[in-house]
């Protein structure tokens, strides 16, 4: 891992699981990653099978031109490579296993732009499989957000072990994490029009990334 997305978002999830191989969803505060809300996602199983977004952040569906709620994951990957994102995808889900995909992004107008992709398991039982992630661009060229991508090529991908993981991540800068948050959660998770605020249990996020 080498954006910043990441190692909070990993850092943040490893804290709540505790030694467990996954926290539960429901444990999930947005409030404590509120500086990465924009760029974070659920994914859940559809009734095909399929892992789809339950929620996706605001800057992550302008990146992609579209609302992303309810939109096929693996769908967002070339052909070549959908079969091989729904089998890591599968294992977030069933294996409980950390993956790490870095990407080029190829814009409408042909622009280019390095993302990073993890993707971290939820404990929701085995009737309400979850997946937890974020999508950090290597930069923000000024289009980003403006010209949608439309096409990507896989990097390389990485399956983790949290637990060496943390270790090999204590050498890195130290970067802001927030304490958790005590709060009793509210188990519905809704989202308005995109375009407009967008609720997540007691947060109303705003395009931008800002709360209320």
């Amino acid at each position: 891992m080498n954006l910043n997305g990441s190692i909070g978002l990993f850092h943040y999830w490893n804290r709540l699981r505790d030694g467990r191989p996954a926290p539960r969803r429901t444990e999930v505060e947005p409030a404590d990653i509120k500086t990465l809300l924009a760029d974070t996602f659920i994914l859940e199983k559809d009734t095909r099978g399929e892992a789809v977004f339950r929620l996706a952040g605001t800057r992550l569906c302008a990146t992609y031109g579209r609302e992303l709620k309810g939109f096929s994951f693996p769908s967002l990957w070339r052909s070549k490579d959908q079969r091989l994102v729904s089998r890591l995808i599968d294992g977030v889900f069933r294996q409980q296993s950390v993956v790490l995909i870095t990407y080029s992004g190829l814009s409408r107008n042909r622009r280019s732009v390095e993302f990073e992709l993890l993707a971290l398991p939820l404990d929701g039982g085995a009737e309400n499989l979850r997946c937890l992630g974020v999508i950090s661009p290597a930069e923000k060229p000024f289009w980003l957000g403006v010209d949608p991508i439309i096409d990507v090529q896989i990097d390389s991908v990485r399956i983790i072990d949290p637990d060496k993981e943390n270790l090999f991540l204590g050498n890195r800068p130290a970067i802001s994490v927030p304490e958790l948050a005590p709060t009793e959660l509210d188990s519905a998770e809704t989202l308005t029009e995109y375009g407009r605020a967008r609720r997540i249990r007691h947060l109303v996020v705003l395009d931008g990334g800002r709360e209320e």
